[in-house]
This record gives C-alpha cells, structure tokens and sequence, in this order.
C-alpha cells in the first residue's frame, strides 16, 4: 500500500476539489473493473463505514474492491481519506486535542489472516493506519505505543509533521476557558466520530481497520478502544467482522467488537449481533446510559448490519455500485 502523506493527499484532492470531494485513490490502483470480476464469478465486495465522513473513505475503499483489491488494502486505504481531511476533527491530522493541546492518535488493522496490528498515543503522525500495518506485517508484535510507536514510524520511512490545525486550536481554547476545575475530566460536548471500517472482498476475505483521535480534550494519555483489538474492530475471516465508535471505556468493558462477531458466530444476523451488544452495555449500566456506542458489521456471507444505543448514528454503504449514507436503528 503507498503511504499517502498529508500533503500529497491535499495536493491530490486539490485536483478533485471541483467535484467537491476527497477521493485521493482512483489512480493508484489497477486492475480489472467490478463487472470483469462479477463474470468471472468472483463476490461483489462491500464496504461499510462509520459516519458522514465514511462516504468518501467508502469511495477509496470501493476503488481497491471494485478492481479486484483485497479487503487489507481497501481498508487502510479508506480511513487514510478521514485521516487526511482536516474537516474530520476527530481523527488524524485536525483532529481535536487532549488537556494539554496534544494530537495523539489510535488505530488498528486486521486482515483475514487473523494477523493484527495497533499503535496507540501516536504523536506528529498523520497515518497510524498505516503505521498499525507496518507493525503487522513487519514485527511479530500487535501494539506499539507512543514514543516507541513514533520511532519505529521514523524508522520505516513515514513523515512526522504538526497535526494540530487552527480550527482544532481554536476549539481547545474555547473549551479550556469554559473548563473549570470541579468539572468531570469528561467534557461535556463528547466527540465520538471514530472511522471504524470493514470490508469483504471479491475473493470472500474480511477486513477491517479502525482510527481515531480519541476523545476530545481527553487527558493526556488515554487511549480507547480504537486500537485495541477485540474492542475497537475485530475480525474473524470465517464468520464476520465489526467495528465500533461511541464511548471507547464502554466498548472495552465488553469486548464490543469481538462480542459482534461471536454473537454472528452464534447464527445471529450482524444487525441483530449488533443490537445485542449494545443491549449487553445498557445491561452493564444498570438499565440506563447518557452516551452513544454504535457497531457495524458484515458477514462472511455478505449481510450487513448496525445499531446504535442513541438516535444520531450513521453509517456509510458501498455495495452493487452503490454509496449511501444511513440512519442506523438504535435502542433508547
């Protein structure tokens, strides 16, 4: 997969702005067109995402599958879009800061190998997808963090440079001169929208990957669930694949993600393997919560499904040629 730094991406969707999009990848890939693959009897592959922002990462995605791209491929390639765009202020280069003003980011990839790869508290690096995907395939490890991360990052070639934009600057400053020092750590405008997304490829195999800058004005520090494999995304390439965003301490406490895909295991539909997660964290709250988790998932098989705890979910759909953006179900 070709690293894709943010100023080649800016430079690149300068040339697409008049289209009023952010689909850096339609050059970089080769190979044969989507009707060529169904002919040959090949799957018609899907994408799924989270968010309005997912929309154009589906399309980068939808542009590795449609020409007989593998899932691994379309994924990284998909949320590197969220991580570049500095309208997305919650992941990756303008994304908004911790307590102290510092971008640090998240993220983790799984291919249908089983093969998994993480980097938390990521610093002055745009892509962790990418760099999360150097630590799979080029180390027998699954997670690096921080300082650790930064430097095998340097190491392997990828660029540093400031992540912290004006408007995510602007932000900060807005919210540490109304923060007081009897408020919760937690603000109280939550910032959720993590890109989490999976894929199945013609071939039939899953992916899935998942990249944030965690929550905004978070202590510095922390990290969610994001990166965190079983929490943020999971994938198992003989049953299905999920991905979350919403509270990541939430989602951890369960497993959510993994919890998705064994319930699909289990012979529910991903929908209802979903809504059965998100039953489990009301469960763990005592009946009640006043924060939003949401899941999607594909099957091996090729359904779909999402759910979400609150109303305001929605999630982006690549599938028969088609994107679409969608109002998920939810529970309360």
């Amino acid at each position: 997969m070709a690293k894709i730094t943010r100023r080649s991406f800016l430079k690149i969707s300068a040339a697409l702005g008049a289209a009023g999009s952010f689909f850096p990848f339609h050059s970089l890939f080769a190979g044969s067109p989507l009707k060529d693959l169904i002919s040959k009897g090949k799957k018609a592959p899907i994408v799924i995402s989270t968010w309005k922002h997912g929309v154009a990462a589906n399309e980068a995605a939808w542009d590795v599958l449609s020409r007989d791209g593998t899932a691994l491929d379309a994924v990284e390639a998909g949320v590197m879009v969220s991580e570049g765009n500095p309208e997305v202020m919650s992941v990756g280069y303008g994304g908004l800061p911790d307590e102290d003003c510092q971008v640090t980011l998240d993220a983790s990839i799984m291919g249908p190998d089983g093969n998994a790869g993480a980097v938390a508290f990521v610093q002055r690096y745009a892509h962790p997808i990418s760099i999360a995907r150097q630590v799979m395939e080029e180390t027998d490890h699954v997670m690096l963090v921080g300082k650790g991360a930064e430097e095998f990052a340097r190491k392997h070639g990828f660029e540093s440079e400031e992540l912290l934009t004006d408007a995510a600057r602007k932000e900060w400053l807005k919210w540490k001169a109304e923060s007081s020092d009897r408020d919760d750590w937690l603000p109280p405008q939550e910032n959720h929208d993590t890109i989490g997304m999976v894929a199945l490829d013609s071939s039939g195999d899953l992916a899935g990957a998942c990249t944030t800058s965690g929550l905004a004005f978070k202590i510095h520090g922390r990290v969610g669930d994001s990166p965190l494999i079983g929490a943020g995304m999971y994938v198992d390439n003989a049953v299905g694949a999920a991905a979350s965003t919403g509270r990541g301490e939430a989602v951890i406490k369960i497993c959510g993600s993994f919890l998705v895909v064994e319930m699909m295991r289990q012979g529910h539909s991903p929908k209802k393997a979903c809504k059965k997660a998100l039953e489990r964290i009301i469960n763990k709250h005592g009946g009640t919560v006043d924060f939003q988790v949401a899941f999607i998932a594909v099957s091996k098989e090729g359904e779909i499904g999402a759910y979400s705890l609150q109303k305001g979910f929605q999630y982006a759909r690549y599938l028969d040629g088609k994107n679409e953006l969608i109002d998920a179900e939810y529970l309360l």
